[in-house]
C-alpha cells in the first residue's frame, strides 16, 4: 500500500464522537485532557445546539480529526433537554455518539470545591454550594439516564480516573508508568498523593513583576522570564537529572502504575506551573507516553 493509499484510508475512516457531561467537579476536565492525549480533537463547553455542525465540520472526510470529544454541561447556554435530539442528528450522519457521564457523591463534590475554591456554575443564582449541586444534579438527571457510560469518580485520584476512563471506553493505552506533574501553593498544603515534592520558593518570582503578576507559568512571557534566570536553569537541570535516573527504576516496580511529581511555590501560579509543564515536556521527549499535568491552583 502506498502512502497515498494510507492517507485515503485515514481520510475515509468514520469519525468517532464522545460527548462528555456530568456534575461540575466530577472529573470532566481530566477526562477531556486524557482524550486529547490519546489523539482526540477536543472542545469543551460547546453550545449543545452546535453539536451536529461541529461534527459535520471537524469530521469532514477531508480533515484529519477523526476522533472527536465534546464537553457539554451546566455552563452550556443551550437547552440541555434537546441533547437527545442533537445526538440523533449526529447519528443520522453515520456516527454512533457515546455519551459519558461523570458523577461523584455530594460530599466529594463539596470537598473538591472547598479545596480548589472555584465557583460552582450555579452559585451566580445566589445559591449555597450544596443547593447549587442539588439543582445541577436534578437538571442533569435526564442526561445521566441517557448515558452510555456512567463513571463515579468519588474515590478516584487523577491517575486512577485517567485509567478508568481509558478502560471503561476500551481505548488503547500504553502499559508503562503514568506520570503526573502537579503544581501547588505551599500556603494551601502539599498534595497528599505526591511521590516527589520539589520546593521552588527559592527561585526568582515573576509575581513581583507587575507585567507578569496576572499571568501564569503557562504563558510565554513568564516562561521566557524564568528561562532567562540562571538559578532556574540550574534547578531545572538538577531535578531533571534526578527524575531521569529514578523514574525508570520506579517503572520496573511491577506494583506501581503511576507517580506524581509535585512542584510547590508561594502562590502556585508561576514558578511551580512552569516547572511542572517543563518537566512534563521533557518526559514526553524522553519517550514517556502517559504524561499529564495538573495545576491545583489554576485547574
Amino acid at each position: 500500500m502506498t502512502p497515498h493509499d494510507e492517507d485515503a484510508d485515514t481520510a475515509s475512516a468514520p469519525a468517532s464522537l464522545l460527548v462528555v457531561t456530568g456534575m461540575s467537579g466530577g472529573g470532566k476536565s481530566v477526562a477531556l485532557n486524557t482524550f486529547e492525549d490519546l489523539g482526540f480533537y477536543c472542545v469543551d463547553n460547546l453550545p449543545a445546539e452546535l453539536l451536529p455542525e461541529f461534527v459535520r465540520s471537524a469530521g469532514h472526510p477531508g480533515r484529519v480529526e477523526q476522533k472527536l470529544a465534546v464537553g457539554i454541561d451546566m455552563r452550556n447556554r443551550g437547552d440541555l433537554a434537546r441533547v437527545p435530539e442533537w445526538l440523533s442528528a449526529v447519528g443520522a450522519m453515520g456516527l454512533e455518539p457515546k455519551l459519558v457521564f461523570f458523577d461523584a457523591a455530594d460530599a466529594t463534590l463539596l470537598r473538591r470545591y472547598a479545596e480548589t475554591r472555584r465557583r460552582h456554575p450555579l452559585t451566580h443564582l445566589g445559591l449555597a454550594l450544596a443547593d447549587a449541586i442539588a439543582l445541577e444534579r436534578q437538571a442533569l438527571k435526564p442526561l445521566r439516564a441517557l448515558a452510555d457510560v456512567v463513571v463515579d469518580t468519588s474515590t478516584l485520584n487523577v491517575h486512577q480516573l485517567r485509567r478508568r476512563v481509558i478502560t471503561e471506553l476500551g481505548l488503547s493505552m500504553d502499559s508503562s508508568l503514568s506520570l503526573l506533574f502537579e503544581s501547588f501553593a505551599y500556603r494551601r498544603g502539599v498534595p497528599a498523593d505526591a511521590d516527589f515534592v520539589f520546593d521552588a520558593r527559592g527561585l526568582p518570582n515573576p509575581h513581583w513583576d507587575a507585567r507578569l503578576k496576572p499571568l501564569s507559568g503557562r504563558d510565554a512571557e513568564v516562561r521566557e522570564y524564568l528561562q532567562a534566570q540562571p538559578l532556574v536553569g540550574e534547578y531545572t537541570a538538577q531535578v531533571t537529572a534526578f527524575l531521569d535516573a529514578w523514574l525508570p527504576r520506579m517503572q520496573s516496580d511491577s506494583t506501581r502504575s503511576y507517580v506524581t511529581v509535585a512542584f510547590g511555590c508561594t502562590g502556585g501560579r508561576h514558578r511551580s506551573v512552569y516547572l511542572a509543564e517543563t518537566l512534563a515536556e521533557h518526559a514526553r521527549a524522553r519517550g514517556w507516553t502517559e504524561v499529564a499535568t495538573f495545576h491545583r491552583e489554576l485547574d
